[in-house]
């Protein structure tokens, strides 16, 4: 079975997480604290008491917010999530993944099974306890494809899980416990919603800390970062379009929005840098893609900060965090001015067969034309692509000095040297180009250089997750299948029925697999005699369990039978009967095929407005057809060739 990893393997990683566990529980128990004084706080009205609550609860304020800050400082240890490679990357955000509270389901489980299946619970303990051991490992996921896919294992197994034991009008009374990630405040639901949700939200969190500690510096590695923040993006994107109403911020529509945002920001800036590792020539137009490609990473991270500075984000983003975006944008910004003033100063005028496809290019490279000559006439002149170059060199050296300004008012970015190398390298670089193209004779005043048109070679994708891609049988398998062996289907009490084979055989038609189906049964014949009705599900044939049997199984158990005739056990749904004759007409063609498309998480919509279930329900899967099928009752039709008299 899955494992997670080792919780007490002291890596730098567990540790984190570690103290981001302690620091959840403190920041619980703080908060129930705060709310005890608050309502001691309403409710006296003796003056004295007041003021020792009021300075309670002023105490408590000041902790929980000495805890936050722990935390976001936590959120914040970007660099050990770093590789450990000697090249120089500017770090990438990631997530830490959430935490949860131990959950036992042996008891509500083992009840569910003997009420609502008529099953001996005790046969389903070892099942019971796999579920647990899974969701056990999956709170510590290694980081690697191995801790995705037990991630998705799990998710998988809770759509089982909701099929099989959460029907459409309870809950198994059991409460699902989860961290904000962010703010390390606990919420608590009913609905498995909540649980599926948090599970999809560590599998994006996963990815963010898998693409953080690539080598950037190699091919493989830059291609893996990529391709772990575009699923990152595509798990926050899915939670985002799937669910509803999240207890916890960090699962709020604006909190995804924000995330996706940051992701496709990281791809991009990846994009960017497999650009110059690849960039094999330095001629004109490859520079001037670079400095597109620069304007593009400025451009995504200037929506990202925007994103996390709106009323509703800004609050609980961590301080590290928008500053080193906004690091970035002003970073990028000035980069690709750099690389504009490269393609300037540092390549030969064109040729006349070059001079063509350059123009072209430049005539798209700007936002806004540049003043002075026409393009034509400014490429072919060495001295007026110097003057340009130099306008867009002092504008990359302002930028660099506005992201160095920023970088330092983030006393946390101020301890991540590898930041700070980056921007100063980069300025420096800025700086000596500068010098050497600023001539001491230049009495022209240096122009406003306009910003360049971000553009670039490879789009981000958001990459959905493909849960098709691991395994998973449903564990629960035994209780038979779904189709009709679900939390919201019911039956009558399983029957057996005794059977005498007639001279014209039993005397039914059989239909379908897994379970069989008894379609018709033909009257005074030996099967309405046994009490036999159509609707019937065999699931048991002379004491042999048949719920997953094939037809032809089924029919050659029945076909053995001797003299003595056979014992057959089966149930009927309630609310299957057998339809009136005048309504058989109809149910064939509502039907179609007999299958009618049901959601789970759709049918739950409904019973939102009943006051009992809308404290369950506070979070829902957001309707989406699923493609499950099940029988809606038993549409009449003829005897077709997928049944047959016996």
């Amino acid at each position: 079975s899955q494992q997670g990893c080792d919780p007490f393997a002291q890596t730098q990683r567990s540790k984190l997480q570690h103290r981001r566990a302690r620091i959840n529980q403190q920041i619980n128990k703080e908060m129930r604290m705060r709310a005890g004084a608050e309502n001691l706080f309403r409710a006296t009205s003796n003056h004295k008491v007041k003021e020792t609550v009021a300075l309670e609860l002023s105490y408590v304020n000041s902790n929980l917010q000495l805890l936050k800050e722990e935390l976001e400082e936590l959120n914040s240890s970007v660099d050990v999530y770093q590789n450990d490679s000697e090249s120089i990357s500017v770090p990438m955000i990631p997530l830490g993944l959430k935490e949860t509270k131990e959950l036992d389901l042996l008891v509500p489980l083992k009840d569910f099974i003997s009420e609502h299946y008529g099953e001996e619970s005790v046969l389903f303990e070892k099942e019971i306890k796999e579920f647990m051991e899974l969701r056990q490992a999956m709170r510590t996921p290694s980081r690697n494809e191995a801790g995705l896919e037990l991630l998705m294992e799990y998710y998988t197994q809770l759509y089982f899980l909701d099929s099989r034991f959460f029907p459409p009008t309870k809950t198994l009374g059991v409460f699902f416990h989860w961290y904000d990630s962010l703010t390390g405040v606990p919420s608590h639901q009913r609905a498995l919603a909540f649980e599926k949700g948090s599970v999809l939200f560590n599998l994006g969190a996963l990815h963010t800390q898998i693409g953080a500690r690539q080598d950037r510096a190699s091919l493989p590695g830059l291609n893996q970062a990529i391709d772990a923040f575009q699923k990152a993006a595509g798990a926050f994107n899915y939670l985002k379009e799937n669910f509803s109403n999240a207890p916890s911020l960090d699962m709020s529509a604006a909190s995804l929005t924000m995330l996706v945002r940051l992701m496709v920001a990281q791809v991009q800036e990846c994009v960017f840098e497999k650009m110059t590792l690849l960039r094999a020539q330095n001629d004109f137009l490859s520079r001037l893609q670079l400095a597109q490609e620069a304007a593009r990473v400025e451009d995504v991270y200037s929506l990202v900060h925007e994103t996390m500075s709106q009323p509703h984000v800004k609050d609980y983003v961590p301080f590290s965090w928008t500053t080193m975006v906004h690091v970035k944008s002003e970073h990028f910004k000035a980069l690709s001015h750099y690389f504009a003033a490269i393609a300037l100063c540092d390549c030969p005028a064109p040729s006349d067969a070059e001079l063509l496809e350059q123009e072209k290019a430049f005539l798209q490279f700007h936002v806004t034309m540049p003043e002075g000559p026409a393009l034509r006439v400014l490429l072919q002149d060495p001295e007026e692509r110097r003057k340009l170059g130099k306008a867009h060199l002092k504008k990359a050296i302002m930028k660099h000095e506005e992201a160095m300004r920023i970088h330092g008012l983030c006393k946390i970015l101020r301890k991540m040297d590898i930041l700070q190398e980056v921007l100063s390298f980069a300025h420096k670089r800025s700086l000596s180009k500068y010098s050497e193209i600023d001539h001491e004779e230049d009495f022209f005043e240096t122009g406003e250089a306009p910003d360049i048109h971000p553009k670039t070679h490879q789009k981000p994708e958001i990459k959905s997750p493909n849960f098709s891609q691991v395994k998973v049988t449903d564990l629960f398998h035994r209780l038979g299948p779904l189709s009709v062996f679900s939390a919201k289907n019911k039956w009558y009490p399983a029957r057996r029925v005794h059977l005498m084979r007639g001279e014209n055989g039993f005397g039914f038609t059989l239909r379908g697999d897994s379970p069989v189906l008894i379609a018709g049964v033909i009257p005074g014949g030996c099967a309405a005699e046994a009490g036999l009705k159509e609707g019937d599900y065999i699931i048991s044939v002379n004491g042999k369990d048949c719920k997953w049997s094939k037809h032809a199984e089924v029919v050659q158990l029945l076909k053995s039978t001797g003299k003595e005739g056979v014992d057959i056990g089966v149930i009927t749904l309630q609310g299957s009967e057998c339809p009136k004759a005048v309504d058989r007409k109809a149910a064939v063609m509502s039907s179609g095929s007999g299958m009618l498309k049901s959601d789970k998480e759709n049918s739950r919509k409904s019973l939102m407005n009943s006051k009992s279930a809308s404290t369950l329900l506070v979070w829902s899967k957001k309707s989406k057809r699923s493609k499950k099928s099940t029988y809606s009752g038993v549409p009449f039709t003829t005897v077709g060739d997928n049944e047959a008299m016996y």
